[in-house]
């Protein structure tokens, strides 16, 4: 995107802040990752060898110095997203180190000690014994991924629970795939939140018993015949799940799901904008300091244009939003609505300003009702969201319904507009719509994850933090639709 540069990068790159994480919040303090010196001291051994999250581990030591204290440290990493100047540039997994006890050798140098283990990235970690700065010995454990799918049953629409940890960082282990009733769902991630994942699904169907599968997938989607993988140790997971009769349990209105505390926006600047954020036509105030009294201004409102097509890059773009006059002490306040544009972090800035002031507007992604609510097998109604991003993490939504992905659409080339067009489909009864954030491009090519719904989004999106939006359509008995004829 070699357009983008200046103040509008700023903007890019404020739009798109990945949130700093914390460590996993049963380890214990950093310490310093050390290497040995002069040998290795002592031998461990591990009971079990592997165990899932909240395990308890047997750690028994010998061989060490008497009555010398050392630290048992649980060696990981710590994972983040690449994004800046609205591109992705993949993920970034960083070494580190917690102290998970400490244990005092006896006379003979033998110790044991128990540790529970932590909610952090599964597979292979290193448990090391560490005196100082010094590596002793280590031994290697195995954090088992585990899933629970909660409830086992619940009407048409009521939110199923998936909570999936032990998820792996490196490759083969990263990408898992998540499929109801044979159909592909949306991938689930967990790369800033340490190897562990929760997300919800509609329950979906027909009355009766219906199937999760997590699975592995590399490349998109998902590996069907792992056991023949040069991995064939990665775990599968299936759940049965029962759709009951009942009321169904429907999405809120569109207007409803508009975000109410986003993460990540920019810093204020000198110019006071209330609110920070907002979606569609909410009134917004900006507000200045010392102008000339009795002078009009402009309040100039930035925004991204270009195109991904041929290279051209993207620049900031600038209208005048709205006017108003200093007041006696020079200070200003114009007012409009948030206007039908590019969603995320614009600049706003007073025209012949010589301070020139500035401040930042957010616009939020928002959803219109669909078009039609009920109707026959065939029923033509579209699904429409405003305040759609430029960024290749924020330009994209991923359309599933009734938990099968159907497709994607991105709102770049017409300023944050997205209306795609469907039809009711199905057997009578309630059928459920889902539009899911994604990444659309970027460098990476293991894992693959583009184009498809990120059911984690809510708490691992790169970027921007984003939305997801739910809707409902009936099928009704009757005539088939002629649009579908």
């Amino acid at each position: 995107m070699n357009g983008v540069r200046g103040l509008a990068c700023a903007v890019a790159l404020l739009g798109a802040t990945t949130l700093a994480q914390a460590a996993p919040a049963d380890l214990g303090p950093v310490v310093d990752i050390s290497e040995p010196s002069g040998g290795y001291v002592g031998k461990l051994s591990l009971s079990p060898a592997h165990a899932p999250v909240g395990g308890k581990v047997r750690v028994a030591g010998a061989g060490f110095p008497p009555g010398q204290p050392v630290d048992l440290v649980w060696r990981t990493v710590n994972g983040r997203w690449k994004v800046g100047n609205g591109e992705y540039h993949g993920r970034e997994y960083v070494p580190a180190a917690y102290r998970i006890a400490v244990a005092t050798p006896d006379a003979s140098g033998a110790f044991s000690v128990e540790f529970t283990t932590p909610e952090d990235f599964g597979y292979a970690h290193d448990i090391v014994v560490q005196q100082g700065k010094r590596l002793l010995t280590q031994a290697g454990f195995n954090l088992d991924m585990s899933w629970d799918v909660s409830p086992k049953s619940a009407p048409a629409g009521a939110p199923v629970t998936i909570d999936v940890k032990g998820i792996g960082w490196r490759q083969l282990e990263n990408s898992w795939d998540l499929a109801y009733d044979n159909a592909f769902v949306g991938w689930v991630s967990a790369v800033a939140t340490h190897g562990s994942a929760r997300f919800t699904i509609p329950a979906t169907g027909a009355v009766g018993e219906h199937v999760l599968k997590l699975i592995h997938g590399e490349f998109t989607f998902p590996y069907l015949n792992p056991q023949q993988n040069p991995r064939p140790d990665r775990p599968r997971f299936e759940a049965s799940f029962k759709l009951t009769p009942g009321a169904p349990v429907l999405p809120p209105p569109a207007s409803a799901q508009t975000q109410t505390a986003p993460r990540g926006l920019p810093a204020p600047g000198a110019l006071v904008v209330e609110p920070a954020f907002a979606a569609l036509d909410a009134p917004v105030t900006v507000r200045g300091k010392g102008l000339t009294p009795g002078k009009t201004y402009a309040l100039a409102f930035g925004t991204m244009s270009g195109n991904r097509v041929g290279g051209g890059g993207f620049d900031e773009a600038a209208r005048d939003i709205a006017q108003a006059t200093a007041d006696a002490r020079g200070d200003i306040a114009f007012a409009f609505k948030a206007p039908d544009d590019l969603g995320g972090a614009h600049r706003v800035w007073i025209r012949d300003d010589p301070a020139s002031q500035q401040g930042f507007f957010t616009i939020l992604p928002s959803a219109l009702p669909l078009t039609a609510a009920a109707g026959p097998a065939g029923t033509p109604f579209s699904v429409h969201l405003k305040g759609v991003g430029w960024t290749e993490t924020a330009n994209i939504h991923t359309i599933v319904y009734d938990n099968n992905y159907i497709g994607y659409a991105c709102g770049l080339n017409s300023q944050g507009d997205v209306e795609v067009f469907l039809n009711g489909a199905g057997a009578p009864g309630w059928h459920f719509i889902d539009v899911y954030p994604a990444i659309y491009k970027g460098e990476e090519i293991r894992p693959n994850n583009f184009r498809i719904p990120q059911l984690t989004y809510a708490a691992d999106h790169p970027g921007e933090d984003l939305p997801a939006f739910h809707f409902a359509f009936e099928v009704r008995e009757g005539a088939t639709s002629a649009a579908s004829r």
